[in-house]
């Protein structure tokens, strides 16, 4: 017996093996039904009699009353599934193990995300709770980041039910309330990190470090749901992007600092490799330059390495002077 945050108690059922009374049921329907053609065998035989017309009445009581509420005490539970039961407004108990059992035929199965019995379709909707792990794909939410720009975000959570008794009395419908605490979370946690690296070199965001927001996620998401008997197994962040108003203006911000970014790195090689030509040069004395065509030679050398388009050679056979 296991007790929660709000003091209810959780009431693990070890009912018997519903076969007990099944076969004994079926057994006496079988008794019941021969008795019941003697008894009238009898009455027209011989007439009114008070012995088969107690037989007859007892069978009639026993079709009527006995066997329906053998019958509606049988419970079946499957693999990872609950059932959480309420006899007249108090809480019975849970059944977690699967298996076919019997247990008070005036009980009542608990489930606030059953959906009501449709008529149309004779289908009878199963009260049991799922302890299976349930997959929630939340829809893309245009929120700010924590420098003020509007973005999308999408979250896969991925979650079950632990505690089936916490999951159906704590909350109206634990499923919903899964998915409302949840956008809640998102919108919490990505308020915190700006969508890409910031200008102030922090290195935290929401596309750079998306595992690491999803575990935070993750983390802020259980506490949220743990007193209503729910696991938070993981999340995943599955869109993330600029909402559709700027993202023409951060596309153009971000080619602009990419264009910057390989520019500068051009640039240092460009550099390096022409320091690295004179200094060949002179180590191998090869030509003695002095500073005015060193200034020449260092101009041709960056055109050519920082230009955007193949360089055309000028053959000078002549003096440079």
């Amino acid at each position: 017996m296991s007790k929660n945050k709000t003091g209810r108690d959780e009431k693990l059922l070890s009912p018997p093996n519903g076969f007990i009374v099944l076969i004994p049921s079926i057994i006496l329907l079988i008794a019941s039904i021969w008795g019941f053609v003697v008894a009238v065998i009898d009455l027209n035989n011989y007439g009114f009699s008070s012995s088969a017309l107690a037989l007859l009445l007892a069978m009639i009581a026993y079709w009527v009353i006995i066997f329906p509420l053998a019958c509606a005490g049988l419970k079946i539970v499957n693999p990872n599934e609950a059932a959480v039961y309420v006899l007249f407004g108090r809480y019975y108990g849970t059944i977690a193990t699967p298996g076919f059992y019997f247990i008070n035929p005036f009980c009542t199965m608990s489930n606030p995300t059953t959906p009501p019995y449709d008529w149309s379709s004779w289908s009878v909707p199963s009260k049991k709770v799922s302890l299976k792990a349930i997959t929630l794909s939340n829809e893309r939410q245009k929120i700010n980041d924590r420098e003020g720009n509007p973005i999308e975000i999408g979250v896969v959570v991925i979650w079950r039910v632990i505690n089936a008794t916490k999951a159906v009395f704590e909350v109206d419908n634990y499923n919903t309330y899964v998915s409302i605490q949840s956008d809640a979370a998102i919108r919490n946690v990505s308020r915190q990190y700006p969508y890409d690296i910031s200008e102030d070199g922090e290195e935290t965001s929401l596309r750079g470090s998306s595992s690491k927001v999803a575990e935070e996620l993750r983390t802020e998401l259980q506490n949220r749901v743990e007193f209503a008997g729910i696991e938070i197994i993981e999340t995943r962040i599955a869109h993330l992007a600029y909402a559709p108003e700027i993202a023409a203006a951060m596309l153009q911000r971000q080619q602009a600092k990419a264009v910057i970014d390989a520019k500068q790195k051009i640039v240092e090689g460009a550099v390096g490799m022409v320091e690295m030509a004179l200094r060949k040069l002179s180590e191998g004395n090869i030509v003695d330059l002095d500073d005015e065509r060193k200034a020449a030679m260092v101009s041709n050398l960056l055109v050519v390495l920082c230009g955007n388009r193949d360089a055309q050679p000028i053959v000078n056979s002549g003096s440079l002077y």
